[in-house]
Order: C-alpha cells, then structure tokens, then sequence
C-alpha cells in the first residue's frame, strides 16, 4: 500500500516542504458510501498535512474522489473513518473559517455582485455596522477589479467575471482555508490564465491557505506550492506529493523557459497516464 504521508522527491524537485506548523490535517481519512452491492469505498488512508499560507493542487482522473475530499474539509460530507483538523479542532460541519468556489461559481441569479457578496459579509458579521459591510464589499470588489460590476446581475456578468465575484465573496468573510473545486475549467483559455495571475496576486496579498482541485497540469505547476496526486477509485489515496521548486513571485513565460518545468510535467503525465492510467485509456 501507497504510504501517501511520505513526500515522493524525486531528482527533478528540489525544495523541501515549508518548515512550520502544521495547520490544517488529513489523518487517516477514508469515505465508504452503502450500496445495494455492499459498502463502496471511495477514499482510504488519506494523510496529508498542510502548512498555514501554502497552495495545494490536486490532480487526479475523474472518480478519484477528490472533490469528495474537498467536500471533507469542508464540512459537507463527514468521513467514516479518521478527521480533518485546523488549530480551532476537528471539522464537523460547515462554516465560515473555509471557503469553497465552485466551478459552476454557485451565485444568486436575481441578487447584484454587490449584493451576492454583501449577503456573505452580513451572514458571517451581524455585529458589523451597516457601513462596515459596504467597505468590506467594495474592499473586495475592487480587489478583483469589479467596482464598476457592482449593480449588475450574474447573467449579465461574463463567466470570468461570476468566477470573480464568486472569489471575491470567498475571501471577503477572512476564512482560513480556500477550497476551489476547478473553479477556472469553465473558462477560455486567455480568460484562465487571466484569473490564475490574479489568483495568485490575491493569494499573495491576503496569505490564505488553499486547496485547489485542477485536472490541468500546467495549471498546478504554475499556482501550487505542493500537487498532490490522487490514485484511481475506487479506494482512492494519495499516491504521490510534488514539491513545486520555482520562486514566487511567478512569471509563467521564465517557468515555461526553465527545463525543471517540463520535467515535473512529464513526471506528473507519467504518475497519471501510465502508472495510474484509467483502465479504458488508449
């Protein structure tokens, strides 16, 4: 059995995993859902640990249970064995110290930007005073650059443009962990990577830790700290753990010069295409 606590190093990755506390914990998790059949294990001995400001990728085939995962540490699905932890304890249930945007950016259709965001701020700050609430809005408006965005509707906002209102509201009630379940693979190329440098950006200034569920490789090796590579279900784990070498800030053009980078892109194509190829893959 995969031993999925241990970091893979191989030649081509170089940096350690950042030395601090442990923040947020995976440990043991699994997930089994009753069948007709009989139990269906989805995950099983799920460890992982992750430092307070890092960025996390995982990458997987679909199936895999990663967004199951993601939902553990949300506090949407309890697991059947093991716990998810943060300083403040064990994750039972939802709430606003974790953030999840979704890929389908889950706004109120008949609600303005200002006003999808605003029903966050004044759901999580009640004591905040009327005036407290707007600036927080427009605070975080303008951190993805929607001021001028702010009376219109979703269906009036383009599919970038929801991804960011939808960011915004995530970070404007100060959650400590941000979980993004693809939130760009709806989106146009040039729009994607429009909103990964700015993720990044966001992510820079407001240091929060996040888990990012991708199916696009140059996609995690441009935003992540660490990609975390989840076997195939059923009974899914952590098979491998990447460290991601280059510097911060990112500039894509210098990574996509440096040989490092094809490298890891070929080890992470090699983990998922052969080692861990579905089993009805060419």
């Amino acid at each position: 059995m995969v031993n999925s606590n241990i970091l893979v190093n191989p030649p081509i990755v170089s940096n350690p995993t950042p030395e601090a506390k442990p923040f947020l914990v995976l440990d043991n998790l699994s997930k089994v859902y009753p069948t007709p059949t009989g139990p269906y294990t989805v995950l099983e001995n799920v460890n992982l640990t992750v430092s307070e400001g890092e960025f996390i990728c995982l990458i997987g085939h679909s199936g895999c249970g990663k967004s199951t995962l993601l939902n553990m540490v949300g506090g949407f699905t309890q697991p059947s064995t093991g716990e998810v932890r943060l300083p403040t304890g064990v994750v039972t249930q939802p709430g606003p110290d974790r953030m999840v945007v979704f890929q389908n950016y889950s706004l109120l259709p008949w609600k303005t930007a200002f006003e999808n965001i605003y029903l966050a701020v004044k759901s999580v700050f009640p004591h905040k005073s009327k005036k407290e609430k707007i600036e927080i809005v427009r605070e975080h408006l303008a951190l993805v650059g929607l001021e001028e965005a702010a009376d219109k509707k979703p269906t009036q906002l383009s599919g970038g443009m929801k991804q960011r209102v939808a960011i915004a509201r995530a970070l404007a009630i100060c959650p400590q962990v941000l979980i993004l379940d693809e939130p760009f693979g709806a989106l146009d190329p040039l729009t994607r990577e429009d909103l990964q440098e700015e993720l990044l950006e966001i992510w820079r200034r407001h240091q929060v830790t996040v888990l990012m569920i991708t199916h696009d490789i140059d996609e995690a090796l441009f935003l992540a700290d660490r990609l975390v590579m989840m076997t195939n279900g059923p009974a899914a784990t952590i098979g491998e753990v990447l460290n991601i070498p280059f510097s911060r800030p990112r500039n894509r053009a210098q990574i996509m010069e440096d040989p490092t980078y094809y490298d890891l892109r070929n080890y992470a194509l090699d983990f998922l295409y052969h080692r861990y190829a579905h089993d009805d893959a060419a």
